[in-house]
């Protein structure tokens, strides 16, 4: 077997601080590679600028004018991490054997993408990264994420634990994720769903090399969000449960209050009927607010706008 031509996409959202760094790394290790003839010296790696405000495009250019391993994909406007990937997997596809996914701060470890071309020549067509442990997490992200994947697999949805973007895909693999037509993506549960043969290496997860976390608390809540409302129905369902729990307990109230009546005991009355209102008052607005994400994304099917509008491909 030929030695694979690789790309490796990477997205980037005002990186140009981190940029720089994670050139040269990808640079060493693409070397290295050819090298050791793991890959095709025509591999490539494609920098994805996801409508950056600061002169990520800049540095892009620059790298792409020095060295033409760079590549350069430059989307009209922000259109988040996970339609940045599918970009830059769109745009590559055809004229790479595989590709490899990675964040632009690196906290990924690179080396692991050895092990990624191990696995491929085995005939894996879906490699997952995934992190040993999280000790470099804080305490708060450390559990909420183990608690986003316990809830997601208790919802139904089929998830790699720990793994996140990083993998590898063979051109089969990526080929067959673009006939997903869905606009509201969410590829960490899209990826499992292609059914082909995959394997997992495992890696220790760094520090960032340069710039600040794109992913805030408010993006991981709206990200968590979209995993679970894109894969499953589950959410609606347990608002019907909770409309029939609430039917019972107010038939119990009536009862009690009836019953109160009966034996001439005065009803409470304000703080039960307050608390009545509220409880189910809440609970309404919970569900109405659920079934109206659910509503939304239909919505922003129907639609059927592109997932990114490319703007200019620098080879």
């Amino acid at each position: 077997m030929d030695a694979p031509v690789l790309y490796i996409v990477v997205p980037c959202f005002n990186e140009e601080e981190a940029l720089p760094i994670t050139a040269d790394r990808l640079r060493a290790l693409t070397d290295d590679m050819v090298e050791k003839g793991l890959i095709s010296p025509e591999s490539r790696i494609a920098l994805v600028d996801d409508g950056s405000r600061d002169n990520t495009w800049k540095v892009i250019c620059t790298l792409n004018g020095f060295d033409k391993r760079f590549e350069g994909v430059k989307l009209a406007h922000n259109a988040g991490h996970m339609n940045a990937l599918w970009a830059g997997m769109a745009t590559v596809c055809e004229k790479c054997d595989a590709l490899v996914t990675i964040d632009a701060d690196l906290q990924d470890d690179v080396n692991a993408i050895y092990g990624f071309l191990e696995k491929f020549k085995e005939g894996c067509d879906v490699v997952y990264g995934v992190r040993k442990s999280r000790e470099t997490d804080s305490t708060f992200k450390r559990s909420s994420a183990q608690g986003f994947y316990k809830v997601m697999k208790k919802l139904g949805v089929e998830l790699v634990y720990n793994a996140a973007d990083y993998r590898l895909l063979s051109r089969r693999a990526v080929e067959a994720l673009m006939q997903f037509g869905e606009v509201n993506m969410f590829l960490r549960g899209m990826v499992p769903l292609l059914g082909f043969r995959t394997a997992e290496v495992y890696y220790e997860r760094g520090e960032r090399v340069a710039g600040e976390s794109k992913y805030p608390f408010k993006k991981m809540v709206a990200f968590a969000v979209e995993g679970i409302t894109s894969f499953s129905n589950r959410p609606i369902r347990f608002v019907t449960l909770l409309g029939v729990v609430c039917a019972l307990l107010g038939v119990a109230m009536a009862v009690y209050v009836v019953a109160s009546l009966i034996g001439g005991q005065s009803a409470a009355g304000w703080p039960s009927l307050m608390m009545s209102i509220w409880l189910l008052g809440g609970m309404q607005l919970i569900a109405l607010g659920l079934i109206g994400e659910y509503i939304g994304k239909i919505y922003m099917e129907t639609k059927r706008r592109p997932k990114f509008i490319l703007e200019e491909y620098r080879r």
